[in-house]
C-alpha cells in the first residue's frame, strides 16, 4: 500500500494546437493512466479514452501494461510512486487482488468483492471503486428502463455479476434474484447485499426469467457456439429488458432470443462506453457521453481491427 504522501502535479493541461487530431501528444507534462492486466493484447480501452483525450485536449495517455499476477503488486506499488500518475484501469487476473493492495475501496467494490479503478488520494493512499455495473446501469437507464422498485434476475455472481448486482441495488431495485453454477456464490453476495442494503428481498437458486424487468447474463455463456443459454428464453416476457456483458459480439444467441420475444436488449459493448464517464470522474478529468466516445473510437478500432475481447475485460 502506498505510505507516501502524493508528489505535486498539475492537473493535465491542454495539448496544443499543433497535436495531430486523434492521437495523444506526450511531452513532459503528460499524465498516465496504466491499463494493467495479462494478457493485453484483447485491450479496447486505449483506443476509447486516447482519442478522446485527443479530442478534449487534456495531456493523458493510457497505456497498457502486461503484468502476471506474480509481478502485480509491486507493479502497482511502483506505478503510484511516480510524479505524473493519474491512475490506474485494472481488469483480469487483478481486479479481486487489488482490493487487498488499496487503502479504501468504495460499497460497491467491497460487495463486488473487486476493484477495476485505483487513484492516490492527496495524503498518498491508494483508493479502489469498481465501475463494471455503474457502466451496466448507465446504460440501461439510458435506454429508458426504470430501476427504482424493479424486479432484476442476474445470472452470474463472478466478478462482472458481483459489480452489477451491487450497482444494481444502489439504483434501488425492490428484489433481486442471483444464480450462479456455483450456488455458494451466489449466497455470498445475497449477504453481502442484504448487509448493505437491508431493504432489499434477495433470493437464490433460480435462473428462472418469469416476472422479471431485468434479466442480465454476467456469465461467459455465449462465448461458444456450443454454449447453452443462461436462461431459457421462452420463459421471457417482451416487457423484459435483457441485458448482456459479453464482448465478443454485440448480439449473443440470447439477445438474438430475447429480440425474437420482442424484449428490448443492451449488448456488452454498451457497458464498456458507459463505465468510462464513471472512470474519468473518478480520476478527476473532463468527462463526455458513451455516444462521443463510440464515435471517436470507430476509426481507431477499424484501423487496428484488435481481437475480440473477453467478458469484463476492457
Amino acid at each position: 500500500m502506498a505510505t507516501e504522501p502524493e508528489l505535486p502535479r498539475e492537473t493535465p493541461r491542454e495539448m496544443p494546437p499543433e497535436t495531430t487530431p486523434g492521437m495523444p501528444r506526450i511531452d513532459g507534462n503528460t499524465e498516465l493512466i496504466a491499463h494493467i492486466g495479462y494478457p493485453t493484447h484483447t485491450f479496447r480501452a486505449p483506443l476509447i479514452y486516447n482519442p478522446w483525450f485527443a479530442r478534449a485536449g487534456v495531456n493523458a495517455v493510457v497505456v497498457p501494461f502486461s503484468c502476471t499476477a506474480g509481478h502485480y503488486p509491486a507493479l502497482l506499488d511502483s506505478l503510484f510512486k511516480l510524479g505524473n500518475i493519474r491512475g490506474a484501469l485494472i481488469t483480469m487476473p487483478h481486479k479481486v487482488g487489488t482490493l487487498d493492495l488499496v487503502d479504501e475501496a468504495s460499497p460497491t467494490a467491497r460487495i463486488a468483492g473487486a476493484c477495476n479503478a485505483v487513484r492516490r488520494l492527496p495524503d498518498g493512499r491508494l483508493a479502489g471503486d469498481q465501475f463494471d455495473g455503474a457502466g451496466f446501469v448507465r446504460g440501461v437507464t439510458g435506454k429508458g428502463l426504470t430501476l427504482a422498485g424493479a424486479a432484476a434476475l442476474v445470472v452470474g455472481c463472478g466478478g462482472v455479476g458481483r459489480a452489477i448486482a451491487a450497482a444494481l441495488a444502489s439504483a434501488g431495485v425492490a428484489r433481486l434474484a442471483l444464480h450462479d453454477s456455483a450456488p455458494a456464490a451466489a449466497r455470498s453476495l445475497a449477504a453481502r447485499l442484504t448487509s448493505h442494503f437491508p431493504a432489499l428481498t434477495v433470493q437464490t437458486g433460480s435462473n428462472d426469467p418469469a416476472g422479471f424487468d431485468l434479466v442480465v447474463n454476467a456469465t461467459p455463456l455465449g462465448t461458444g457456439e456450443a454454449d447453452p443459454l443462461p436462461v431459457d428464453p421462452e420463459r421471457l416476457s417482451a416487457q423484459t429488458f435483457v441485458g448482456d456483458v459479453i464482448l465478443r459480439t454485440d448480439m449473443t444467441p440470447l439477445l438474438l432470443a430475447a429480440r425474437a420475444r420482442g424484449c428490448a436488449v443492451q449488448v456488452g459493448a454498451d457497458m464498456l462506453y458507459e463505465m468510462i464517464p464513471a472512470y474519468l470522474e473518478f480520476f478527476g478529468l473532463p468527462s463526455t457521453t458513451a455516444a462521443q466516445l463510440r464515435a471517436l473510437a470507430a476509426p481507431s478500432r477499424a484501423s487496428s481491427s484488435p481481437r475480440v475481447a473477453t467478458p469484463s475485460r476492457a
